[in-house]
């Protein structure tokens, strides 16, 4: 993971080196703010407001937080508080404050559906592992990696990573959810990309919600700037620019208005989320 992970953000870096300008922030993010669109919307206002050009790489959130230790970006745009929090904690990163949220939801092929109808969350999970369906773990140390594996332990005080119906697949959460769909089986997804899932499949989606609105399954985004005092090349100055614009009205007016299939993929959350 070490290897892939030092290959990766050595060919992010060597790919901006070869049209580097003063005003690029880098931002090591997770793969949903990049799978939604998001930041493909907010890349364009946000250089016609400032001329800051944001060049992003799109890894799980332990992964993001590992480059942000690595000096590999000047900011990070993740989903998974307690690493976060951890990570500000040992001086890697400052600043870290509240953005937007949306929900993990639980999603199956609809041949399943009939097999969790009425169920809650807890008693999906206990047919899942009585009835051997196969579940797909994205595995990555992602933010809804780290979430899922919560879900297991909260349920039978472990996870059930020796079980044969259990599937880590290393990678993002379109080729997790496209996996599952493929093997009939069952995954946990942020909303967001299943969203933009759905609206790839242009009206072909055979994969539904089976488990929706668990009071423990909010899915909360915020940005750090990479500690200047650990990174002494991080740009401090354009990440708390960022920061301050993202979490400005304008800013929070983006994310809300932000939609797919007519459906709006992320909550702002800046103004009133304190932790």
């Amino acid at each position: 993971m070490k290897k892939s992970l030092a290959l990766l953000a050595l060919s992010f870096i060597t790919a901006l080196s070869l049209n580097a300008k003063d005003n690029d922030l880098l931002m090591a993010t997770t793969t949903s703010t990049d799978n939604t669109g998001l930041l493909d919307a907010i890349a364009p206002i946000y250089k016609l407001k400032t001329g800051v050009d944001i060049k992003w790489i799109a890894v799980g959130t332990g992964q993001a937080l590992e480059m942000g230790k690595n000096c590999d970006a000047d900011i990070l745009f993740v989903h998974s508080p307690k690493v976060e929090k951890e990570f500000v904690k040992d001086g890697y990163g400052i600043d870290r404050t509240a953005v937007m949220y949306n929900d993990f939801i639980l999603v199956a092929d609809s041949s399943l559906a009939d097999k969790f109808k009425g169920k809650d969350l807890k008693q999906i999970f206990e047919t899942i592992k009585k009835d051997d369906i196969k579940f797909f773990s994205r595995g990555d140390k992602s933010g809804t990696h780290n979430k899922e594996l919560s879900v297991w332990k909260s349920v039978f005080g472990q996870t059930p990573e020796k079980e044969e119906w259990y599937n880590q697949t290393g990678q993002g959460m379109i080729a997790t959810i496209n996996i599952a769909s493929e093997q009939k089986g069952v995954t946990l997804t942020d909303r967001g990309t299943f969203i933009k899932y759905e609206d790839n499949q242009k009206g072909k989606n055979n994969m539904v919600i089976v488990s929706e609105g668990d009071k423990n399954l909010k899915n909360f985004y915020s940005v750090i700037a990479v500690n200047p005092k650990h990174c002494a090349k991080a740009d401090y100055e354009n990440a708390t620019e960022f920061i301050k614009w993202i979490t400005s009205d304008e800013g929070q007016k983006f994310v809300g208005d932000f939609k797919l299939l007519e459906k709006p993929l992320f909550t702002p959350d800046a103004n009133q989320r304190k932790e």
